[in-house]
């Protein structure tokens, strides 16, 4: 696994050892990056369950502000934590060990507020919706950010209109989509 482009560019990251994370490979991050061309550049970013850290720290790579890298397992944090020093940059980068609800919270008692959210949360994961309602509710989302979600195929999250789903790629048995949040939810007068 390696950094496709920018500043790191061929820089070798490092995964977790066993089976708890799945890393993106790099043709479909590739093909991600190409998708998230214009959302990168100044970007503040979470990857939340970021496993290697390899979706944050290649948007770091291709010119994102800095990144939020969370994941509760300790193989995880210790494989970001070493990525982030092979990237250089431990100045733009915060990574947290500890679940996602945690995350979340700490983040929103740092007033901490993103363009740009991945999340790739194990397949076995029930219930990602909730992962969206807590974004929106603790005000961690800009307006207009995006949300990319990684899913098993056939496991579209079902949201409310806040957030609008604008694409959907599939590679394999995984599905990638793509949301924009809104803000307020609009009523159905307008």
């Amino acid at each position: 696994m390696r950094i496709i482009a920018g500043s790191g560019r061929g820089r070798t990251l490092v995964a977790p050892k066993g089976t708890d994370t799945r890393p993106t490979q790099d043709y479909v991050r590739e093909s991600l990056f190409n998708i998230l061309l214009r959302n990168v550049p100044d970007a503040k970013v979470l990857d939340l369950f970021a496993g290697s850290g390899a979706l944050a720290l290649e948007a770091l790579s291709r010119g994102a502000q800095y990144a939020v890298l969370a994941d509760s397992g300790a193989q995880a944090y210790a494989s970001i934590l070493r990525n982030v020093e092979t990237l250089k940059a431990q100045d733009r980068a915060k990574v947290y060990k500890s679940e996602w609800q945690t995350t979340l919270a700490c983040l929103a008692a740092e007033k901490q507020r993103f363009s740009l959210v991945f999340l790739d949360p194990p397949y076995r994961l029930e219930g990602i919706e909730t992962i969206f309602m807590r974004l929106a509710e603790l005000s961690l989302l800009e307006k207009d950010a995006l949300v990319v979600a990684e899913r098993a195929r056939g496991n579209e999250p079902m949201l409310d209109a806040r957030f609008e789903k604008t694409d959907v790629r599939r590679y394999g048995d995984t599905e990638i989509y793509f949301f924009v949040f809104h803000g307020e939810e609009k009523s159905h007068a307008e």
